[in-house]
């Protein structure tokens, strides 16, 4: 071997072993993994009224698929476009969740492997190119007016260890952090709309009318029928002449005066329309189906009757409400919700709380009525103006609730006389 030949080889070596000294060096990886450690996500966002746009993107692994929120301000109102545009309550918590968001810092790098975000369940839920369905996370993206990207995150698992920190990470990004955090964005439906919907106090309530009944769809005809008159008179609950101290009574005041929604369906423009007026439903085809693909009959005298029956519920302000109940809603409990929401929702499945129920709401003013329970008052005009504004607002939708407020809004006469 020449001593040329045998230089350029020694040179070739010298310049391998460097190479790998390079790539090997924990002090020179250290320096690139940790460059970042403790600074700002986006250090540019720094108004928490800035976005109008928020997403939510959770994953259910049990039916392996995504389920999506998004709320903007739009036309000068604040909607949610992934359900059909249903008024939201969501300036103060969008403000609120912007301004956890917005102080999020990298407080300490756990990994720069795209293998490990499994581990950390910091998979993006929308990703199609992992076939994995365990260790999405939950991805949250804040946008302003000119629908910039402000914030942009998937938040996984609570970090191991260290209480009060999860593990998130920057979508398109393979470094995944711990970060100390109390931000609790929502992807439910009920927590971004307005909590009130019956816009009623349990202490108004002076009479509550329960006609339970399921109708056999094949036979056309009424079952089960039992109708059940509560009246309250001087802060006392009775069933004719039993008065009632049972838990169901409370059970079913509570769950009228706080009953959330968990999803919606818009009816369609001309049902729409009728129900605004004083005439109410005409009997157009568009209507039948439509009432009937959600458990609601018209009869042809033009009685409205539902699958699972209805209550009537009278206040001290003359207004008479109608709650009927129809067909099972699509759905389980709701969108899926990480830790405790979780555990809740398994509970619910267990028992049986999950079966959500579509819900057809009317309301009706009678200044008879209220003179009635006005005790010698004069009554003004409240429950005038509060039914223009119900019947308007309940013209439009469909509801669907819960199982578990389905179940205390249907008590049986036997339930309620036994306590």
């Amino acid at each position: 071997m020449t001593e040329w030949l045998r230089t350029g080889i020694f040179c070739v070596l010298a310049v391998a072993i460097s190479t790998a000294a390079v790539l090997v060096d924990p002090g020179r990886r250290t320096s690139g993994i940790f460059d970042d450690q403790g600074e700002p996500f986006y250090p540019e966002f720094a108004d928490p009224q800035a976005p109008k746009t928020i997403e939510v993107i959770d994953y259910d692994e049990s039916t392996a698929t995504a389920s999506p929120l998004k709320v903007e301000f739009k036309d000068n109102k604040w909607g949610i476009p992934s359900h059909h545009d249903y008024p939201a309550d969501a300036e103060n918590r969008l403000a609120d969740t912007a301004a956890a968001l917005m102080a999020l810092r990298k407080d300490m790098v756990v990994s720069e492997r795209i293998e490990d975000h499994g581990r950390y369940g910091v998979i993006d839920p929308l990703d199609d190119r992992t076939a994995s369905l365990a260790g999405r996370g939950k991805r949250v993206t804040l946008k302003d007016e000119n629908d910039r990207v402000l914030a942009d995150f998937v938040i996984g698992k609570p970090a191991e260890g260290r209480s009060g920190y999860r593990y998130m990470r920057v979508p398109a990004q393979r470094r995944t952090y711990s970060v100390k955090t109390d931000a609790r964005v929502s992807s439910r439906f009920e927590d971004w709309i307005e909590t009130d919907l019956l816009k009623l106090n349990a202490g108004d309530i002076r009479k509550v009318t329960i006609n339970s009944y399921s109708i056999n769809e094949r036979l056309g005809r009424l079952e089960n029928s039992e109708r059940t008159v509560l009246t309250k008179r001087k802060d006392r609950w009775r069933m004719g002449r039993r008065r009632l101290r049972g838990k169901k009574i409370d059970a079913l005041t509570e769950a009228l005066d706080n009953l959330r929604i968990v999803d919606v369906q818009p009816k369609p423009e001309n049902l729409t329309r009728d129900l605004k007026t004083p005439e109410g439903i005409r009997l157009s085809m568009e209507s039948v189906l439509s009432l009937r693909g959600k458990g609601f009959f018209i009869t042809p005298l033009g009685q409205l009757l539902s699958n699972e029956g209805e209550i009537l519920v009278e206040t001290a302000n003359g207004i008479q409400y109608t709650l009927r109940f129809g067909e099972v809603a699509p759905g389980g409990t709701g969108a899926p919700a990480a830790s405790s929401e979780k555990e809740g929702a398994q509970e619910s499945q267990a028992d049986g709380t999950d079966e959500r129920r579509y819900l057809f709401i009317t309301v009706d003013y009678s200044a008879a009525r209220a003179r009635k329970y006005a005790e010698g008052e004069t009554p003004g005009e409240e429950g005038r103006t509060l039914e223009r504004e119900l019947r308007h607002r309940f013209a439009d939708w469909y509801y669907i609730i819960s199982g578990a407020d389905f179940g205390n809004l249907r008590p049986s006469r036997r339930e309620l006389t036994r306590g």
